[in-house]
């Protein structure tokens, strides 16, 4: 590609929406593995107790398993909820910018 279609998709508008978007979602996924990632290290810091309380009183695991397992999924689903969306919608409106920049 030459220059001109790099600056055509620049100034483009959907180029634009499409960056502001992704930018959106990419901090809201971000603030909730952050959130996630904090309550869990106040639940280490503040209520130690309850990681280290048994799941059932015959049990040997603690509910700071489950927790712990359940806080590394979230990272894989909110990566594939990222996923999702960008091999659907943003790639959508990144083929129908370099479309119109083709044109």
């Amino acid at each position: 590609m030459n220059d001109s279609i790099y600056l055509s998709i620049q100034n483009s508008p959907r180029f634009k929406e499409l960056v502001r978007r992704r930018e959106k979602f990419a901090w809201i996924l971000s603030a909730i593995m952050l959130g996630l990632y904090s309550g869990f290290i106040l639940l280490i810091a503040y209520g130690p107790h309850i990681l280290g309380a048994k799941m059932t009183p015959d049990s040997t695991i603690t509910w700071g398993i489950p927790i712990g397992v359940g806080l590394i999924l979230s990272a894989f689903v909110l990566t594939g909820i990222y996923v999702r969306r960008a091999n659907g919608e943003f790639d959508d409106l990144n083929n129908a910018i370099l479309k119109e920049a083709q044109q």
